[in-house]
């Protein structure tokens, strides 16, 4: 056994660690302890008891088990997300006393420490000249959580810099990364992401970088697919490049229009002049390029003229398929734009017209463009004397894919009594927002057969969210109307769900009535 000396010294050891008002307390008990016979001498102080109580078998549990998180009395200024906010803007608060405390986990006490000076051992002057900004950092933090850093301040080579210049980087897109190393958050904004992604990627974060790359695919529409394919092949990054490519070829003219086209790169240009699938008249195509030359004189400080879009435009022009576009669109668009020769026009002109063409060196031949798919929803169709009535009711059904998709069309039923014409108003919606809409004619010739009408532009459809496709119709009253409808269907690699629709006025639902078909490129 231990003898009362031992465990005399061992609680000292303890004893000394103790804060003050403990060791007062045990003070006054040792006193009476003194006082008191010689049996009860032999008895350890209060305070021992208290600590010998730490002595345990049980399982070790971690911090958060054994703290749950709780709001201190002053909770506004010690809360971690208000240490956040505080430190992007680098106000370097001192926390208040015994702030460790405050904090049951070490991901929280980190997140403390973020964009923070308190022992900070190094500092980036990150951005351009003249938009710079200085931040902290505490090398054992980012050595934790990028290779880069690692290397940079413990490997081989490591220099020992107290600040170092990081000029490729843009501040908010560095205090992201520092973000989620320090405190394991994810925070990506639409105007940063790919200042992020170029960050995640210098230095080797790769979660931050995948999280980068879907936040890109989910934001990915007509508008931004074209910058996002020139950084997506770029950043290396295949799968977000295929994405960028299935919406360029879809909604190619959106996306020829839109301004990201003329802040693509000459190689991604070339590349998108070439595509043998994209969906688009040459027209378009032709004009967008013209565009595009446009920004590059100004990118190169070039005077804005015939001769110098020419020039920036180079050997791509001939990636235009100039032979391919209707006559009218030539007549009066490329052959008055001034940037073909004389020569060229001519021997174009001769292209259209004689039976013995000269050689171009302009692609001649059309591009295939996209084959669009059907997804019919009946398994039979019927017509009756007393329906489908047409008197401006709305016929509408929901549906939801499991694939992204691009809605081009529907294709609806016609007369039942002989040949016809149409007006059909198409509208494509999800949660009553107007995704795209048209008005205009189609001709039916009494057969039972479906009749495309399409949308102006295909509309993107994102996965597992239902869409409300809607048709008024103005016509012959009489049509054939689909029977034994299905709730699921399989078209291709894409399944397709159809429920009911609360805007159906004119009976059309999953069983029976208008809209038979969904055509959509995939």
């Amino acid at each position: 056994m231990v003898d009362d000396k031992e465990k005399n010294m061992k609680c000292l050891t303890f004893f000394l660690m103790l804060p003050e008002t403990v060791k007062n307390r045990s003070k006054k008990s040792s006193k009476k302890a003194n006082t008191s016979s010689s049996s009860s001498s032999s008895k350890l102080p209060p305070v021992c008891y208290e600590i010998i109580t730490l002595k345990t078998k049980k399982k070790k549990k971690m911090a958060a088990d054994i703290f749950p998180r709780k709001k201190p009395a002053n909770s506004s200024s010690t809360t971690v997300q208000q240490y956040h906010q505080q430190n992007l803007s680098n106000n370097n608060l001192v926390p208040a006393p015994n702030w460790q405390g405050l904090y049951p986990t070490i991901r929280e006490r980190n997140a403390v420490m973020f964009n923070n000076d308190l022992m900070a051992d190094v500092h980036f002057v990150v951005g351009p000249p003249g938009g710079t900004q200085r931040l902290p950092g505490h090398k054992y933090v980012l050595a934790v959580g990028s290779s880069v850093f690692h290397a940079m301040f413990y490997g081989e080579l490591a220099e020992d810099k107290d600040e170092i210049r990081i000029p490729d980087v843009e501040p908010a897109a560095f205090l992201a990364m520092l973000k989620y190393i320090y405190c394991d958050e994810i925070d990506l904004a639409a105007d940063t992401v790919l200042a992020t992604l170029y960050a995640a990627k210098k230095y080797i974060v790769p979660h931050l970088a995948r999280a980068c790359v879907n936040f890109l695919e989910t934001s990915l529409s007509a508008k931004n697919a074209c910058v996002l394919l020139s950084q997506s092949c770029l950043f290396e990054e295949p799968d977000l490049t295929q994405r960028c490519w299935e919406v360029i070829d879809a909604q190619a003219e959106l996306a020829l229009k839109s301004e990201g086209f003329c802040d693509i790169d000459f190689q991604t240009l070339e590349s998108i002049l070439r595509r043998e699938t994209l969906n688009a008249k040459e027209i378009v195509v032709f004009e967008a390029a013209l565009n595009w030359a446009e920004v590059e004189c100004q990118r190169q400080d070039l005077a804005l003229s015939i001769e110098n879009k020419r020039k920036v435009l180079g050997k791509a022009l001939y990636l235009i398929r100039i032979p391919t576009m209707a006559l009218d669109d030539f007549a009066n668009g490329a052959a008055q734009s001034g940037v073909l020769t004389l020569n060229e026009t001519n021997d174009i002109f001769l292209w259209y017209t004689a039976a013995k063409k000269p050689e171009l060196q302009f692609v001649s031949k059309a591009r295939k463009g996209l084959v669009p798919q059907r997804c019919h929803r009946f398994q039979s169709c019927a017509y009756r004397s007393n329906q489908w009535r047409y008197r401006g009711r709305c016929d509408s059904i929901q549906f939801a894919v499991d694939k992204r998709v691009f809605i081009a069309g529907f294709g609806l039923y016609g007369s039942s009594c002989g040949s016809a014409e149409y007006s059909a108003k198409i509208e494509l919606k999800r949660q009553g927002v107007v995704l795209g809409q048209n008005l205009s004619k189609y001709f039916s010739d009494g057969s039972s057969n479906t009749f495309p009408v399409w949308f102006e532009y295909p509309v993107q459809i994102e996965p597992d969210t239902f869409y409300t496709a809607s048709v008024i119709l103005d016509g012959n009253e009489l049509s054939y109307f689909g029977q034994e409808g299905m709730t699921e269907v399989q078209c291709g690699k894409v399944t397709v769900q159809f429920q009911c629709s609360s805007d159906s006025t004119n009976g059309t639902g999953v069983q029976g009535g208008q809209i038979p078909e969904l055509i959509f490129y995939a």
